[in-house]
């Protein structure tokens, strides 16, 4: 079953990034540590099931939720999921997978069942608590940078944030790629002061205005946001947040935004 949760190409990408233990220095140090791949496995589990972290199938994964949890948590202090995903849109890019002269950006409401950081009320849920997650997609959908806040923080907060996530991208001859040509999103960005800042930095911004009438041609482009958005949240952990911790959530929308980006290479093989 781990093979199936993990499998050899996702391992061999992400066992070089992750820290090594310390060493056990003690002459009785105890039970021996839960092999990495297991923990991933477990990890995993959890994030395409939607499952707690207390009902991981210890018998069916080889270790327990708390464990996962755990490597989950050391994982990302680690910064182990920004470098996975850097390291696969690097990849794309060398397979000529990778289209930035066209991206599209846009926000996507899920309800916070806990408190925690990133939280607060959402406007399209009865002011029930709530998160957004916030992505940029490249022609093809495959997620370049993803943010995560409060369910009552506007769309346009993350445009700049977002611009300024994405990677210097290598891959191909010539400066690495780190901004688009063109960008694409809907009524909600529609600022002045975004549309100057978009200029300044030589993006083009195609963003819908407000109050005009639907048909202006810009969804035949955008449409791709939304289906990452659906691919997300095929991984049912992201449907609705159950983490306090607002690192430990962002880990795992990057590692799915990972896998997705996995999942296209696999289709040019």
């Amino acid at each position: 079953m781990n093979s199936d949760l993990v499998p050899d190409d996702l391992w061999e990408r992400i066992a070089p990034l992750i820290p090594p233990r310390p060493a056990r220095r003690h002459r009785f140090p105890g039970r021996k540590p839960v092999d990495n791949r297991t923990a991933l496995a477990g990890i995993v589990y959890v994030l395409r099931k939607g499952v707690s972290w207390a009902d991981v199938p210890a018998e069916r994964i080889g270790c327990s939720g708390v464990t996962c949890w755990r490597r989950l948590r050391d994982w990302t202090e680690a910064g182990v999921w920004d470098r996975l995903h850097e390291a696969l849109l690097v990849e794309l890019r060398r397979a000529d997978l990778l289209d930035m002269d066209d991206c599209a950006i846009d926000g996507s409401h899920v309800r916070a069942l806990k408190r925690g950081d990133h939280t607060g009320p959402s406007p399209v849920d009865r002011s029930r608590r709530g998160s957004k997650h916030h992505v940029i997609v490249d022609r093809h959908g495959t997620p370049l940078a993803v943010s995560l806040t409060g369910g009552n923080r506007h769309d346009v907060t993350q445009l700049i944030p977002l611009l300024d996530t994405i990677p210097r991208i290598r891959g191909r001859r010539g400066r690495p790629r780190h901004k688009p040509k063109r960008l694409y999103a809907d009524r909600g960005y529609d600022f002045r002061k975004h549309r100057r800042i978009l200029w300044a930095r030589g993006i083009v911004p195609k963003i819908a205005q407000r109050g005009a009438p639907h048909g202006s041609g810009l969804g035949r482009t955008r449409w791709v946001v939304e289906r990452t958005f659906a691919w997300l949240h095929q991984f049912k952990r992201l449907r609705i947040r159950y983490e306090m911790r607002a690192d430990l959530h962002q880990g795992l929308l990057q590692l799915a935004c990972s896998v997705i980006c996995l999942r296209r290479l696999r289709t040019s093989f």
